[in-house]
């Protein structure tokens, strides 16, 4: 099963909107995980030079193997280096905040067929769980 996520419909609504099961710490927002991960690998244009991994003054960005740009949080200091770097605009100062939450797709807590809390509460159906 997987979560099948609308970056268009979740950018139009507020953080609050969604609400996150995930039980480690409690003002975590897994939504803003599942949000900055999908906008590197879906909306990232993978550039050859990677502009913005060659700006992040931490080496807060990596380029993986597969092209996938991927943030290291630890190192991050919010200066949006990167997304001034970016030739095509696709790094949203917005979904990259300083403080991270973290996405466990509710792995090992849901019952047979139940699902996730983030996929419950998403209005217009912006977060989705199933086989696709």
């Amino acid at each position: 099963m997987k979560l099948l996520i609308d970056l268009e419909a979740l950018r139009k609504l507020p953080p609050e909107a969604v609400s996150c099961s995930y039980s480690d710490h409690p003002r975590n927002s897994g939504v803003q995980d599942l949000v900055e991960k999908a906008t590197f690998a879906v909306i990232c244009r993978r550039c050859e030079l990677a502009a913005c991994v060659a700006a992040s003054p931490q080496e807060a960005l990596e380029k993986r193997e597969d092209d996938v740009v991927v943030r290291h949080v630890l190192r991050c200091s919010n200066c949006y280096s990167c997304a001034a770097a970016c030739p095509f605009g696709t790094i949203i100062p917005e979904y990259i905040p300083l403080q991270t939450s973290v996405c466990d797709v509710c792995l090992g807590r849901l019952s047979p067929g139940e699902i996730p809390l983030c996929a419950r509460s998403a209005p217009e159906g912006s977060i989705r769980y199933g086989d696709f």
